[in-house]
């Protein structure tokens, strides 16, 4: 067995400070698997940080875009 397919890493989320498992050569057991994110979501968040996140922020991160998203939308509505 490849033994890149098992590696890991601890790492800290650059947001938050938590510790997480990273884990690349085995992408669909890390934890970041768990969270589908639109291509814009996703382009967000790589213009914030350069590293991998815990879910949390993820998550919190997803819903900040989306906040920002509908605003920008409700306001551009309000100016028409």
């Amino acid at each position: 067995m490849n033994s890149s397919f098992n590696k890991y890493e601890i790492k800290s989320c650059p947001r938050c400070g938590a510790k997480f498992e990273c884990k690349p050569g085995n992408i669909t057991q890390c934890q970041c698997f768990n969270i589908i994110l639109t291509n814009e979501e996703t382009l967000f968040i790589k213009e914030l940080y350069d590293d991998c996140l815990c879910i949390d922020c993820l998550r919190k991160l997803k819903e900040l875009y989306n906040q920002r998203k509908t605003i920008h939308y409700f306001q551009k509505l309000k100016s028409e």
